[in-house]
């Protein structure tokens, strides 16, 4: 068992504020992903999780034990970099190897240990060569069977995939997913991109400037982000928000006129999903303005229109076809809007 408790934690460097307290117990198994843009204090939450870093304020409990004073060595976490981190002079099965002779396991022990570990990531016929000869995404294997074969009681992944082009992220996202399942260990993963959010963990963190914005799993921060920060910064695309203002349930931007919504009256933040809008005939919708890209998609085509300073979009089917400046009308129907605050962008409305 693994579970991880942060109570009121938090990290300054003199006046600097990079973490302010966050406050949340972590499951036993559980896969928690800490999302937000670079500088937020993601990783300096990890790290000070894994003792890299030192608590400024606050306590870290792992399985009911404060770990605050203990050394890194004695948290038994496991830490995969997005830098690989690996011994350039050993070859993969040594690499491999490192921990268990490090924290002194029996060495009868070790090649079965090692032979599951690479089994597991699918590095059986690269167990001799050197980091030097392999891509990418097979020394970033390397990286994930060295902490499997640990067997600690957590795992704490700092952006293990960001150095991998896209191909190999998702085929490398898929294999960390299985992983998870099967070796049920309490898994704590960090990144900036959403859609490795959205598609590995069980809850997100989102964080920004230090702060926790929004705890929940993918689908309850999709569907009902707490503030704007939040959602425009899960989906993809992310969700488009419009300034303007409500006037008797009416919201009025440059080229919209949203009727029927339950808004105060003043200025507010709409946003809706590219997804959740369609194309209507013409002038039959609820925004009415001249195209400005269009992205073929495949599987759709994103036609995006400028409102204000806010450029939004659409995802209309794979057959439609237009020109940059033909006028567009967009159909947005009240119930699936988001109302946020004008000024601070909290959610209004529940």
């Amino acid at each position: 068992m693994a579970e991880i408790q942060l109570r009121n934690v938090g990290k300054r460097w003199g006046s600097f504020v990079g973490v302010e307290n966050f406050d949340l117990t972590i499951a036993d198994k559980e896969f928690l992903v800490l999302l937000g843009p670079s500088g937020c204090g993601k990783t300096t939450t990890m790290r000070m999780i894994a003792g890299l870093e030192d608590v400024t304020e606050g306590e870290i409990l792992i399985d009911g034990t404060t770990v605050n004073d203990l050394e890194p060595k004695d948290r038994d976490v496991a830490m995969v970099f997005q830098s690989y981190a690996l011994y350039p002079n050993m070859n993969v099965y040594e690499n491999i190897r490192f921990p268990l002779k490090v924290r002194g396991i029996d060495p009868a022990t070790h090649d079965a240990k090692v032979r599951r570990a690479s089994a597991m990531v699918e590095l059986d016929e690269f167990l001799h060569r050197k980091p030097a000869e392999l891509s990418g995404g097979q020394r970033q294997r390397v990286a994930l069977a060295r902490a499997i074969v640990r067997e600690p009681n957590v795992f704490l992944m700092d952006e293990p995939l960001s150095n991998l082009d896209a191909k190999l992220r998702v085929s490398t996202r898929a294999q960390i997913k299985n992983l998870s399942h099967e070796l049920a260990v309490t898994t704590i993963y960090v990144t900036h991109d959403q859609i490795e959010a959205m598609t590995l963990a069980d809850r997100v963190v989102v964080m920004k400037g230090g702060v926790v914005q929004q705890v929940g799993s993918p689908t309850e921060i999709y569907d009902r982000p707490a503030n704007a920060f939040v959602a425009s910064f899960i989906g993809s695309p992310a969700m488009n928000l419009m300034k303007g203002t409500v006037s008797a349930g009416t919201f009025i931007a440059e080229h919209v006129e949203i009727t029927g919504l339950n808004a105060p009256d003043g200025p507010l933040t709409l946003g809706f999903r590219a997804e959740d809008a369609s194309l209507a005939g013409e002038a039959q919708g609820q925004i009415n303005a001249p195209i400005y890209t269009l992205e073929l998609l495949g599987d759709a085509t994103m036609v995006s229109v400028r409102v204000g300073e806010a450029l939004v979009s659409v995802k209309a089917d794979k057959t439609f076809r237009a020109a940059i400046g033909d006028t567009v009308s967009i159909r947005i129907p009240s119930e699936i809007c988001h109302l946020f605050n004008a000024e601070d962008g909290a959610r209004l409305g529940g």
